[in-house]
């Protein structure tokens, strides 16, 4: 997304579906938990220009048809008869690809094997055991970049911003974010260490794993009359459960909105457009892909015809966390002038991925554009900044206070 891994893995805004749903995945962005979301990725339907994606953007037009791989089979021959120790054919193939995928130089393209595919996919829904954080990698070193609402790893302290430089003991130096959240899910009951570096002190945290099943939507309403939406990821059920609590906040005549998208790490580009269309009417433009050479892709746009929030005084609370699809659905609140935004500065993951089918139930994930808020702003590595900027101290952590969402309610209430 996020982009975007949950251990939870990354999650990422995975474009669109073929065949199935596909994920945005942030992150970006994975779940300590073992979800690889990847912020980079918002899933969405089949849509008319899947064509372009198939035939290529024309980046590529001059990289050869078919690659000579008689150096691969030579290193292969000399592999096969010097290495010590016994060798497994399929994990070598499976890591060339891996390999080639990775020459790529951008950390949200990657190839899955089936296995891999299947828990990335399982995850993303919202179900697996682990410890619930999100992973990225930040300038080559693992970081946490959100945790889940009552999962372990938010039990235990972890924090958005921790670098993750030990798991197990193990140096986690050049792991990629899947290779951390194979180390750090588990069985449930289980334990990980962990030893992270906060504000350049080092820590170490045991933490139990457990089963993490989460509604992606709760609400509620305060004593005055306020709407409080929480989304922690954009999954399966999340435009079911949004438009569900948009109505019960319409019914009940609520006088604004507080949408709480802190440490949400992406998901599904439609859960996306169904939570912007909450408040934009049909038509308005929420984001828009494009390619590095400036070509529109896509332009996603709101699709309700009547939005039950619309006109409603509306505050979006955001932080370090908050990646990919809950970037794009602040971006497009704010830029359509319908939401300030309160907190402190977004995550950062501005790119789109899609996902390919391969033979054997393998999976290649590729990065295919980067997204654009409706004012044209691409946020990669930039992240969003508030309207007002409010951070939460260790001391607020430790009183149980929290002066974002108190600042953002104050503003709805003043509206």
């Amino acid at each position: 997304m996020k982009g975007k891994e949950t251990e939870v893995a990354e999650k990422e805004i995975i474009a669109r579906p073929v065949k199935k749903q596909r994920r945005t995945v942030k992150l970006s962005t994975a779940i300590a938990s073992g979800v690889i979301i990847l912020v980079v990725g918002i899933i969405g339907g089949m849509r008319a220009n899947d064509l372009i994606v198939l035939l290529g953007n024309g980046q590529n037009k001059n990289t050869p048809s078919n690659l000579d791989f008689s150096s691969v089979q030579q290193v292969y021959d000399q592999l096969r008869q010097k290495f010590d120790g016994k060798l497994n054919a399929q994990t070598l193939i499976d890591g060339a690809k891996k390999g080639m995928v990775a020459a790529a130089g951008d950390p949200y393209t990657v190839y899955f094997t089936k296995d891999e595919a299947k828990q990335f996919f399982s995850d993303l829904n919202g179900t697996f055991s682990g410890i619930g954080a999100e992973l990225d990698k930040k300038s080559d070193q693992l970081v946490v970049v959100s945790t889940i609402d009552n999962s372990p790893a938010r039990k235990a302290g972890l924090q958005a911003g921790d670098a993750i430089v030990k798991v197990n003991g193990e140096d986690t130096s050049g792991w990629s974010v899947d290779q951390a959240v194979s180390k750090i899910r588990g069985d449930k009951g289980t334990t990980v260490k962990l030893t992270i570096v906060r504000d350049n002190k080092q820590q170490d945290f045991s933490i139990v794993r457990d089963q993490i099943t989460t509604p992606s939507v709760t609400w509620n309403e305060d004593t005055d009359n306020i709407g409080y939406m929480r989304i922690s990821s954009f999954a399966d059920d999340t435009a079911d459960l949004a438009q569900k609590a948009a109505q019960e906040f319409k019914d009940k005549g609520v006088k604004g909105v507080v949408l709480d998208l802190r440490g949400d790490g992406g998901g599904y580009l439609t859960a996306a457009q169904a939570v912007a269309s909450l408040w934009l009417p049909e038509g308005k433009t929420i984001v828009q892909e494009r390619t590095d050479t400036g070509v529109v892709q896509e332009t996603l746009k709101a699709t309700n015809s009547n939005p039950p929030l619309a006109g409603l005084p509306t505050t979006v609370l955001v932080d370090g966390g908050s990646a990919s699809a809950s970037e794009i659905v602040s971006g497009a609140l704010h830029d359509n002038g319908v939401a300030k935004l309160v907190g402190v500065k977004t995550f950062g993951k501005g790119s789109v991925q899609d996902i390919v089918d391969l033979p054997g139930g393998a999976e290649l994930k590729v990065t295919i554009a980067k997204w654009y808020t409706p004012n044209g702003k691409n946020i990669n590595k930039e992240g969003i900044q508030p309207d007002v900027n409010i951070s939460i101290s260790d001391d607020d952590l430790k009183n149980n206070r929290d002066p974002q969402k108190d600042k953002a309610f104050d503003i709805v209430k003043n509206q």
